[in-house]
């Protein structure tokens, strides 16, 4: 027992750390821009007031009823920006709950180096936040309403965990900007948002457009950490298979014989590899595409027992993925001349002793490197209709 109460007097507690959850603001989504000064940064963050973000349409009593504060400061950098919201945020800010970064395109061709550094040096930071460029003012899109979460950021951290299915921007979270830009054989790759008019009031059946939103927009490619240009949404699904697991795809095409109607066909099971190889003391690079194909939806009738449209179908599939992969192929090493695709990574874990050659000239060699792409495709199914969809098909 003495032994015991002599031990309690060397143990701390938890006093001079612990940290009330009423003294704190919690950030749930940061947004920069350029700063009203010449070399200045202005910081918003999104916080959250938990006692309206319960999704009731009356405000209690001494409370707003808005979900979320937004509080923006300046400095001439971002550390100094954020102790400048001291000024006049009665609870301190607390970052450990950040959902998402976004930045300003204006800013970010001026370069992101300070925001890397700033937000993976900091430990009350998390690196698995979401990264994003935009066209519109970043305080904007942090401080959007959305229809369906009550609190912005959670918005935009769902939309960004279902952006798979839609595949029109990349998922970059701040541990891949990071790796991106400390590596000597890839380049940063960020997804574009930006605001845009849709919804419908419910207290105005029929206005359309009432309210902002934020959508996916692309994606914006940067060489070192400038921001370079843009891939629009349609490219973005033929570059993602390049840096992100693939999940299912939709392509719509003319109905064989007739250019002027549509099938749309559901890309299943598609297995993507980039197999590089080394000849001649140049890398070469094979780009191999294989997928199953459901009918979805047939403005033609179709049938698999109609094995000449189905081949022909089959055809164009393969024809327009391969067509996909080359210009996309095409932007990064002619366009951009930045190597967002990761050849570099790739041929780097198969010829790690060639690489050492080669490497520190990735910049100049990459745009010289030949690809080849080869697709093959087969459409398996036609979901729950067997037989072709036509008028006077049943009797009664």
């Amino acid at each position: 027992m003495i032994i015991f109460l002599i031990c309690l007097l060397v143990l701390s507690g938890c006093k001079t750390g612990k940290r009330e959850l009423s003294d704190l603001a919690l950030v749930m989504a940061v947004g920069l821009d350029k700063g009203s000064k010449a070399e200045t940064i202005k910081i918003t963050a999104q916080i959250a007031r938990p006692a309206d973000a319960r999704g009731q349409t009356g405000a209690p009593s001494g409370q707003t009823g808005d979900p979320i504060w937004s509080a923006s400061a300046e400095g001439e950098t971002i550390f100094e920006a954020i102790r400048n919201l001291s000024t006049f945020s009665s609870r301190r800010v607390f970052w450990a709950h950040n959902l998402i970064i976004v930045i300003n395109e204006d800013l970010a061709k001026e370069g992101i180096r300070n925001i890397i550094d700033f937000f993976t040096r900091n430990p009350e930071l998390r690196m698995r936040t979401w990264v994003v460029v935009t066209p519109d003012k970043a305080s904007q899109v942090v401080s959007t309403m959305t229809g369906l979460e009550v609190v912005p950021g959670e918005a935009l951290d769902k939309l960004f965990r279902y952006t798979s299915i839609s595949v029109q921007a990349p998922r970059t979270q701040m541990i891949d900007l990071q790796a991106a830009y400390l590596s000597e054989s890839t380049q940063p790759i960020l997804a574009r948002v930006h605001l845009i008019n849709r919804g419908v009031s419910n207290k105005k059946p029929g206005q359309a457009g009432a309210y902002k939103q934020v959508e996916l927009s692309g994606a914006g490619i940067f060489k070192g950490d400038k921001l370079m240009g843009y891939i629009k949404p349609i490219e973005v699904r033929a570059m993602i298979p390049f840096i992100e697991p693939l999940d299912t795809g939709v392509l719509a095409l003319s109905c064989p014989g007739d250019k002027h109607k549509k099938v749309t066909v559901e890309l299943k099971s598609q297995k993507f590899t980039v197999t590089p190889t080394y000849k001649n003391n140049k890398p070469f690079f094979r780009v191999s595409y294989q997928t199953k194909a459901s009918m979805i939806e047939a403005a033609c009738p179709f049938s698999l027992e109609e094995r000449g449209k189905v081949k022909a179908l089959e055809k164009k599939i393969e024809k327009e993925k391969k067509k996909e992969f080359e210009n996309i192929v095409r932007m990064a090493k002619s366009k951009y001349k930045s190597d967002f695709l990761e050849f570099g990574r790739t041929f780097n874990n198969k010829y790690p002793i060639e690489w050492r050659k080669i490497g520190p000239n990735w910049e100049t060699v990459f745009p010289t490197v030949v690809v080849k792409v080869d697709t093959k495709a087969k459409i398996t199914d036609t979901v729950l209709l067997e037989k072709q969809t036509k008028p006077g098909s049943v009797r009664n």
